[in-house]
């Protein structure tokens, strides 16, 4: 049954949600105001305070985006809710009156062009059942999120959101019974890069204590060259200047549908001498090393010790690439050449480096081979980096990191699709009843294992330890979550060893 919730104060004004099963839930509330008009392209202002009672009964308009190409549309669906006040935070408590409570800070993923914070997957319900405030962020994406200006806009608006919103939350979740000082951030994908951004940025420090990153980790930002030569050739698609001015006086619809050219302009030609490290990653649009708002490379600020007091839980899925390469078909276009030349454009030796990968997988394809060495260079390597510079900058008991690897296979796709980016979302929020995520899940994930996983979160949320063996670089203990739950040490030595130097 679905009540209304006792009224609750924030900073801009009083809100009322409902509650139903003992969780109360405020879905909309606004932490900046909107992003447009003369706002447009700035950073985040504070929101305009309201009279009398807001109701917070409903998600919130979404920020602007494309939708999906398919058959991702049908994999990854997402909502689009218009309005402008589309900065907006969700929260789920177990009690407004009580004090003290963990709270988790969640930024959705979505490659920085995708993705909100009403997706039925990411429902908090199941993390305020069990005793956490969680809050889910949106945040401002693509151009409007990251497009670098030749001229005075100011750099990573999507990050600067992101910190608006910890703000929000040190000010506000006292009054949804959070404790401001037992803040954890977390993501996945594009909001995992994001924490590792968080995790680099001065802006950021001080906001939460405790990081957890799935799927994404330090390395993905591009320089400022890189970043204000991508925003010239959206630009040029639209015949204005690359300044914040003309491109604000564009209407939204041609700004998303020019992002969409450039972004498929890059998928059939990455060329690196036209798109710098874009090539690689094929994301047009992301954080920015503007030496201000994020100093430096994630992982090198991490290493060097920007948030050795934050204890960190990182890890990803075993066949994260598959996604980008089954439901498309495209793994079954991968001949050994067009292997050789992914390999080698990764940095690896492609001869020494395909007979490592071969010799543990016999009878793979070329394809299938593909999607597990872009896997381990996408997000397998980078959260290894990330959980070795936490642990070596952390010294003493600060700068602790856990690593676990996702390893359910989904039985989509005849089974193809394995642990695939995306997956251990609906085991880790605990919401593999949501109909949507069953287009990944099918309908035999195993809800023991979401018990497991989503309960290693809980407390590392609330104690600060998920119940397994910290990172250490002599033996490289992993949790496994996949047909058992188990600790496995170094998973796949050999090929991670490939990597050093590299990646």
């Amino acid at each position: 049954m679905t009540t209304t919730t006792p009224t609750v104060r924030t900073s801009a004004g009083p809100v009322q949600g409902t509650s139903r099963d003992g969780v109360h839930a405020f879905l909309g509330i606004p932490y900046a105001a909107p992003p447009f008009g003369p706002r447009r392209f700035a950073a985040p202002r504070a929101p305009e305070p309201w009279d009398g009672v807001r109701p917070a009964t409903e998600y919130g308009p979404t920020v602007p985006k494309p939708p999906y190409a398919p058959p991702y549309d049908v994999l990854l669906p997402e909502p689009q809710i218009p309005g402008e006040d589309c900065l907006n935070v969700n929260v789920w408590t177990p009690d407004p009156g009580a004090s003290g409570l963990p709270v988790f800070v969640w930024i959705h993923g979505g490659a920085f062009v995708n993705g909100s914070n009403a997706v039925p997957v990411y429902d908090g319900t199941a993390f305020a059942r069990d005793g956490v405030v969680c809050v889910s962020v949106n945040y401002r994406l693509g151009v409007d999120g990251f497009a670098h200006f030749a001229d005075d806009g100011p750099p990573n608006r999507g990050l600067l959101d992101q910190v608006a919103a910890l703000r929000w939350v040190q000010e506000n979740v006292a009054a949804f019974g959070g404790d401001p000082a037992r803040v954890t951030v977390g993501g996945e994908s594009a909001g995992a890069m994001s924490v590792g951004s968080l995790l680099a940025m001065p802006s950021a420090r001080g906001l939460f204590g405790r990081a957890v990153l799935q799927s994404g980790a330090g390395h993905h930002a591009l320089t400022p060259a890189t970043a204000t030569r991508i925003c010239g050739y959206l630009a040029e698609r639209l015949a204005v200047p690359p300044t914040r001015e003309a491109l604000a006086a564009v209407a939204i619809p041609d700004l998303i549908a020019a992002q969409q050219g450039l972004a498929a302009e890059i998928a059939v030609m990455p060329d690196p001498a036209r798109f710098g490290e874009v090539a690689a990653n094929l994301m047009a649009f992301e954080p920015v090393v503007d030496g201000e708002v994020l100093p430096d490379l994630p992982i090198r600020a991490i290493a060097g010790g920007s948030a050795r007091d934050v204890p960190v839980l990182v890890g990803a899925n075993r066949d994260e690439q598959r996604l980008f390469l089954v439901p498309n078909g495209v793994v079954d276009m991968v001949n050994d050449q067009l292997l050789e030349l992914a390999v080698g454009g990764y940095g690896l030796p492609a001869g020494r480096a395909l007979e490592v990968y071969r010799a543990s997988r016999p009878g793979a394809t070329a394809g299938e081979l593909l999607a597990d060495v872009a896997t381990d260079w996408f997000f397998r390597l980078p959260a290894i980096r990330l959980a070795e510079a936490a642990t070596q900058a952390g010294g003493g008991t600060g700068g602790r990191a856990w690593v676990y690897e996702f390893s359910w296979p989904s039985p989509q796709f005849g089974g193809r699709l394995g642990a695939c980016h995306a997956l251990e979302i609906g085991f880790t929020f605990d919401t593999l009843a949501h109909e949507a995520h069953g287009v990944l899940t099918g309908d035999v994930a195993p809800q023991e294992l979401a018990d497991a996983m989503h309960g290693a979160w809980v407390r590392f949320i609330s104690d600060g330890d998920p119940g397994w063996a910290p990172y250490d670089v002599q033996r490289r203990p992993v949790q496994d979550f996949g047909a058992e739950v188990r600790l496995v040490e170094d998973p796949r030595g050999a090929e991670r060893s490939l990597w050093d130097g590299i990646r």
